[in-house]
């Protein structure tokens, strides 16, 4: 084999004329090989002949796209200082875009002996690896530009590659499952339809199936188990996993853009699959460990682990901070995607061990021109600690808060109609001081993690018996939600009760200020038969039934979306407030007509609310201006509730709803209104 010196960057297999260029970082490493596959899984090993800066590099010639390889790593063997090289494992390439195959488990893929855990372990685990691919970076991108929907007309939908397509009857067989179905023309089309703006996919990024999940006959369906940072997971990829999968991939974001509709990927930057001091040795833990994972200060045999899965990635060290930096930019630069939700969010700002906002990740993110334009989403939290509106200005965040005030608003719990209020509002008490806007927060009531919308509002416990472990897992109940049945009711029917629940729900998320995210299948009524943690049900649990949609509540979410869209009043991009002199832009009064007090909101049985919204100012066709105006009446009460329509001469007609209700098609004075148990309506006049 011809090898050159090379150059130390990129990281990576770099194609170019006549080879490719392989660069590795690593402090600790005494030699590093790149071995060389064939399509009958024989071993050439080529040491990389260069070391520069911690980076080992070298250029191999006529090695170019389509070639399988694996690295092996020779360097100290000391778990107790936290070092564990060990060149009889076949390692991944933190930069590799592309990988093919899976992990067959068994002894050879640990770097340590089951017996002596501070013995390395001598198997030779080539045979039981995946392998990394050199591919070809060229795609033929046309026209293709990002939609740069801005965030307060942004609609989010969660929703997972193979969920989504695997039962959809419109789709060929051969694809779905697989990013090609996303982008098929009766997604595409589905999805613009319904009026979302923005895909939220779970993870994407190469990940590893859990053995004890294997064992049990199931397999890991969520994806929170990265290995590859820059690869597109291989198994959702209909061209097969010899490379076809970035081409794939590509093209599903072609095809996306191409229907108005942006790309989020759900990241997980902050822990891999290689686990604490037991797990496998996969990639990163036998390349470098002490820079890769945070270890326990007095203890570096053992991980420092916030993110409950063994590891945490270390983003206060230079190599890891460059690994996540690289990722971020290759999916934006190469693969065009729009947005991150990064998952755990909060371990990557623990530069010292406690969350920080001036941590070197956030710093990093925030001054890098290739990110600049993207959307950038935290979930908050991780097992440590819970830092709702603690993120910078640019970023938004899961705001669980929001999640909780109005599923207990619309279960009828006690005391929550002043929370609501701040989150109908846009939680101005988390983000307001910061002076940042309503955007800030992402809005949601359900999510992938917990219960499906039709089963929050049909279960009272979780039905988790198919993942075997005797319905332990997942949160442990559904906080007495009942349906709202709990009081004396006018309505029998519990079927329309729960319905009208669901469009409460699915109502409220879409009228209130902020970015609303929909958990995909929620709007036709998708269901896990009760199981709130179906991370390994990659089957028709999971799954979405096409053929069994919910046509009502599909339409009615369809109705709320285009509502929201075309109105200003509905998707504030600041906080509103009135301006000197002039009328506030949201008002809240009590069922009498009266406004909303400080006693009020004390009130632990207050369960009904109106809210007067006032949008930018209209032109009509004579020149005259008027406001574009909503009045929004909500009971959650368990009977029926009598409003006084605030006086004015303006004329109301009642546009959206969730239950019967006594409505004149317009109304010119003071007049009453009664909203039945349970529901909201929405009226508009301008």
């Amino acid at each position: 084999m011809d090898t050159q010196r090379g150059l130390p960057f990129p990281l990576g297999a770099t194609p170019a004329e006549g080879g490719t260029n392989f660069a590795v970082s690593s402090e600790i490493a005494e030699a590093v090989e790149v071995c060389l596959f064939d399509a009958d899984g024989n071993e050439e090993r080529v040491e990389l002949p260069e070391h520069t800066a911690h980076i080992w590099h070298g250029f191999l010639a006529g090695i170019g796209p389509g070639q399988r390889y694996g690295l092996r790593v020779h360097g100290p063997w000391s778990p107790a200082d936290g070092l564990r090289c060990n060149p009889a494992k076949l390692l991944l390439d933190p930069h590799a875009t592309a990988i093919e195959g899976e992990v067959a488990w068994g002894q050879e893929v640990f770097g340590h002996d089951f017996d002596n855990a501070e013995v390395a372990n001598p198997l030779d685990s080539a045979g039981s690896m995946p392998k990394c691919l050199v591919t070809d970076r060229h795609f033929d991108w046309g026209d293709d530009s990002p939609p740069n929907v801005p965030l307060d007309e942004t609609i989010i939908y969660e929703t997972h590659v193979k969920g989504l397509t695997q039962r959809h009857p419109e789709v060929p067989e051969a694809i779905r499952g697989t990013y090609a179905a996303v982008g098929h023309p009766a997604l595409t089309g589905y999805l613009t339809d319904l009026g979302v703006t923005a895909v939220e996919l779970l993870p994407v990024h190469q990940f590893v199936q859990d053995s004890h999940l294997l064992e049990k006959g199931l397999r890991n369906y969520w994806g929170y188990n990265s290995i590859g940072f820059l690869a597109p997971h291989n198994r959702y990829s209909s061209s097969g996993d010899g490379g076809g999968q970035v081409g794939e991939f590509k093209q599903m974001v072609k095809d996306l853009h191409a229907a108005g509709l942006e790309v989020i990927l759900d990241v997980v930057y902050n822990h891999t699959a290689e686990g604490n001091h037991l797990g496998p040795t996969l990639a990163m833990k036998g390349i470098d460990n002490p820079a890769y994972y945070r270890l326990v200060e007095d203890d570096r045999a053992h991980y420092f682990d916030t993110t409950g899965t063994g590891n945490s990635f270390n983003v206060r060290h230079p190599a890891a901070l460059r690994l996540i930096l690289d990722s971020l930019r290759y999916w934006v630069s190469e693969m065009h995607v729009d947005g991150f939700r990064f998952d755990l969010a909060t371990t990557l700002t623990r530069q010292s061990g406690t969350e920080d906002i001036h941590s070197a990740f956030l710093t990093l993110v925030h001054q890098d021109p290739v990110l600049a334009s993207v959307k950038l989403i935290a979930e908050p939290w991780d097992i440590a600690g819970y830092q709702l509106g603690g993120f910078p200005a640019r970023w938004s965040e899961w705001n669980g808060k929001y999640r909780d005030c109005v599923r207990d608003f619309w279960r009828g719990a006690d005391s929550t109609l002043g929370e609501l209020a701040l989150r109908l509002t846009g939680s101005g008490d988390i983000y307001s001081s910061d002076r940042r806007a309503p955007t800030a927060s992402i809005n949601f009531v359900t999510a992938h993690d917990g219960f499906t919308l039709a089963d929050l509002t049909s279960y009272n416990e979780k039905h988790n018996e198919d993942n075997g472990e005797d319905n332990q897992d997942g949160e442990s109940h559904n906080r007495s939600w009942n349906c709202g049945v709990e009081g004396p009711t006018d309505d029998a029917d519990v079927n329309d009760l729960r319905e009208r629940q669901r469009r409460n729900l699915l109502g409220t998320l879409l009228l209130s200020a902020g970015v609303p995210m929909i958990l995909g299948g929620d709007e036709m009524g998708r269901s896990q038969g009760g199981n709130n943690n179906a991370y390994c049900q990659d089957n028709e649990i999971s799954w979405y039934d096409w053929e069994n949609l919910d046509k009502d509540l599909l339409a009615f979410t369809r109705e709320a979306i285009a509502l929201r869209r075309a109105n200003h009043a509905l998707r504030p991009h600041e906080y509103l407030r009135g301006s000197e002199g002039g009328p506030a832009q949201m008002v809240l009064y009590r069922p009498d007509g009266k406004q909303m007090s400080a006693g009020d909101w004390q009130d632990p049985m207050a369960r009904a609310l109106m809210v007067a919204l006032d949008g930018r100012q209209i032109e009509d066709a004579e020149g005259e201006t008027s406001s574009d105006r909503f009045l929004l009446l909500l009971n959650a009460h368990y009977g029926p509730v009598r409003f006084n329509i605030p006086p004015g001469r303006a004329r109301w007609a009642p546009v959206l709803t969730t239950g019967p209700v006594e409505r004149t098609p317009r109304m010119t004075t003071r007049r009453t209104i009664t909203i039945g148990p349970r529901s909201f309506l929405l009226m508009h006049s301008t």
